[in-house]
């Protein structure tokens, strides 16, 4: 009995301590989940209780350097639904409903139908409709289908800068231009719309409803200046309605600091519907295409020639019209060669043989090392993707031929870029800057974060050696193949080039070329620096000098009216082939308002100026050129007289002839009189209405179309092709 008692009791305690035991790895579970685990089960718990509805942040606006918006955030609605609810609905329901949205948002009814019953907590049907739409869908007041507000980027000026800016997809993420290069900075931070549901997507009564709200993110102010931009598109516009290019490209420089004040490229494309265009238009020709520049190229040449001290100005060269290599004959592409000139002259007719020669004295190592100073041979660095670091001969297998090709514009392909930071490096005293796009970036304040400092690389040439080589391109442009680019009142430096393209497969294509003018102004203290190419043009006109030179002179004349910088007298006059050239004196016109005719006549002839007269009386009303500007001795001052012989003006006026004059000039012509200008275009008056002569009221609107200034001395032939007196076929370069 006791034995039983004593085994029973045993077991019994075997049995507490297995339960105590059991309870006691219990208890210890359930303080892991309670106290360990539990905010991370609560979390999870909430998650599947809960649903996120994405609120991406609104990006930030993109200005030009004055303020000027360029690229914005605007409201646009996201129709979501939430899958679960829906599918309680009857089928008959989920069907009406999938038509109803299908007929306002435009999608097929099959599709909707699909994504509004999928398996799934929350679906997207469409993002950035419109807000007609939305109040549409909010007013069916549908089950399981939520309106969220969110942003959508928007391009004010459509086409304007695209290739700067870029664009953003669907999903609000850049996908082009300074839109994906500072995507960190414009993007912020989403917020997001927390709903808690049932089980079965049931909204539960009294439950949570968060709104945690997005961060705008930071807004950039570009070096873009949004009027320049529109000069340079402008005369894009026409470049491409004129000589119908395949390319084309223009970009502006504020050669002391590398800011880009204006970029643009046909073709182009609207960042507003970037979809429906081809996606080769989004490519940017001004950074990302390389080619071979042909003569603008040589401006390295001279100026590596200058700085090693292989050349001087005043030194002679004779050109024969050909010059041989290694066996190869490079012909000039002017027949019967330039004969003997200085090497100033070689510059100015962009005379090949002269260039090879100076080349040929740098020699092959020192030349390339050049080339790679002025920043060729890898990208400049501008902010901007799809950027290309161009095609160089390599050191080691250079040759004395491909030294003689690399020293007219052959052989290295180079970018747009390249070429006008090499350039504005000459212009400002030999020293190169990093191209620049952004200025500041700024915080949602409106205050400064980050600013970009003007960078410095290197200096390629020394400042004297800058400087002659600058005299020598404004002689380029008053005397030599540019003279198409000539802006009156302005010291103009600068080179043109015509190159013949390259084969895809190796040679050159016959009778397509690459067009392209290089240069700065004002000479003597650039404020600006600009480039064109014109890529493949047609109609039978591809000299640089022809139809590139005019449009830089067109850009730059505009941006240097805008910038404010003074007209300057000084500075080497452009050259007529039909004059012979004389010394130009010059002086300054007498104030000969409220004198009489007697007087005004006296006072003009003693400063050796002539005077035409508009209207009648005996008084002078106005004047042009106004008291106080200079001009060349022998200049007609017009003088215009009151209307009756008491002096006083009537209120009839004659119209003046404006034709030949300015737009600033026709303006002050005009308000002398006092009548009102309306002006069509740019450059010089061609025609008016009314027309000269007409007696009207005060006040009345004369209407002026303004054109390009026609240039009565034709540049000579820039390039040719053919074949060489050697064995090879060589392309030879113009300027």
């Amino acid at each position: 009995m006791y034995t039983t008692n004593l085994i029973i009791r045993k077991r019994i305690t075997i049995l507490l301590v297995i339960v105590s035991l059991f309870l006691s790895l219990l208890i210890l579970r359930l303080s892991w989940i309670q106290f360990v685990k539990g905010p991370e089960l609560q979390e999870q718990a909430l998650l599947n209780r809960t649903r996120d509805v994405p609120v991406p942040a609104k990006r930030g606006t993109i200005y030009d350097r004055n303020g000027k918006e360029l690229a914005v955030s605007i409201s646009a609605d996201t129709v979501y639904a939430f899958p679960a609810q829906i599918r309680r609905l009857k089928e008959e329901k989920q069907k009406e409903m999938a038509a109803k949205l299908a007929q306002v948002l435009g999608l097929k009814e099959d599709e909707v139908l699909k994504k509004i019953t999928k398996r799934s907590s929350i679906e997207t049907i469409k993002v950035k409709i419109d807000s007609d739409k939305a109040k549409i869908l909010k007013d069916m007041d549908l089950t399981g289908i939520s309106i969220v507000e969110q942003s959508k980027r928007y391009y004010p000026n459509d086409t304007l800068a695209a290739h700067i800016l870029g664009f953003t997809n669907v999903d609000n993420i850049g996908g082009n231009g300074i839109e994906i290069t500072y995507e960190k900075e414009l993007k912020g931070v989403p917020g997001k719309i927390v709903i808690e549901k049932d089980a079965t997507g049931r909204d539960i009564p009294q439950a949570m409803h968060k709104y945690i709200p997005p961060q705008e993110g930071n807004s950039l102010y570009l070096t873009i200046d949004e009027t320049i931009q529109y000069f340079v598109e402008r005369e894009l516009d026409k470049v491409v309605e004129k000589y119908q290019p395949e390319k084309a490209s223009i970009i502006v420089m504020n050669p002391k600091t590398g800011e880009v004040l204006a970029m643009g490229s046909r073709p182009s494309y609207n960042p507003n519907n970037y979809n429906e265009f081809d996606p080769k238009t989004w490519r940017n020709f001004a950074i990302s295409d390389a080619y071979e520049p042909g003569s603008t190229f040589k401006v390295v040449t001279a100026s590596a020639g200058l700085e090693e001290g292989v050349v001087k100005p005043e030194d002679r060269f004779y050109d024969p019209g050909k010059i041989e290599i290694m066996g190869e004959n490079i012909k000039c592409w002017k027949g019967g060669g330039h004969g003997s000139q200085t090497f100033v002259q070689v510059v100015q007719n962009s005379c090949n043989p002269g260039f090879i020669s100076v080349g040929q004295k740098i020699g092959v190592e020192k030349y390339l090392r050049y080339v790679q100073a002025f920043g060729f041979g890898k990208k400049t660095g501008v902010p901007l993707p799809g950027e290309a670091t161009g095609i160089l001969v390599p050191m080691k297998r250079a040759t004395n031929l491909d030294l003689a090709t690399m020293s007219i514009g052959q052989t290295n392909a180079v970018t747009p870029i390249q070429l006008v930071t090499a350039l504005s490096a000459i212009a400002n005293d030999g020293m190169l800057m990093k191209p620049q796009i952004v200025k500041q970036v700024r915080n949602i304040n409106g205050e400064v974060i980050k600013t970009i400092e003007p960078e410095e690389i290197r200096q390629v040439i020394s400042k004297d050696s800058a400087k002659q080589f600058t005299n020598i391109l404004e002689s380029v442009v008053a005397e030599g193949t540019g003279k198409n680019a000539y802006v009156e009142g302005y010291r103009v430096a600068g080179k043109t080039g015509t190159a013949q393209k390259i084969a895809p497969g190796g040679g050159y294509i016959s009778g397509k070329y690459v067009a392209s003018f290089l240069g700065f102004a004002p000479a003597n203290d650039p404020k600006v620096a600009a480039y064109v190419v014109i890529d493949d043009p047609k109609g039978g006109i591809y000299y640089g000098g022809q139809i590139a030179a005019p449009v830089f002179g067109a850009v730059i004349g505009d941006v240097l009216k805008y910038m404010g910088v003074p007209p300057q007298v000084n500075g080497i006059k452009k050259k007529d082939p039909l004059k012979q050239e004389i010394e130009v004196k010059e002086t300054t016109v007498p104030d000969v308002l409220n004198l009489s005719l007697l007087e005004a006549r006296k006072g003009l002839t003693a400063q050796g100026l002539k005077s035409v007269t508009m209207g009648s009386g005996k008084v002078i009303l106005g004047q042009f050129p106004l008291a106080g500007a200079t001009v060349p001795m022998g200049t007609e001052v017009t003088l215009y007289l009151t209307q009756n012989r008491n002096g006083g003006s009537s209120q009839m006026v004659t119209i003046p002839d404006l034709t030949g004059k300015t737009l600033r000039e026709a303006a002050a012509i005009l308000g002398i009189v006092g009548l009102r200008l309306e002006p069509e275009g740019t450059g010089v008056a061609v025609s008016q209405n009314p027309t000269k002569g007409i007696q009207v009221k005060k006040d009345t609107v004369v209407k002026v179309k303004f054109e390009p200034p026609i240039k009565d001395a034709k540049p000579p032939d820039e390039a040719t092709t053919g074949k060489t007196d050697g064995d090879s076929d060589v392309v030879h370069e113009g300027p």
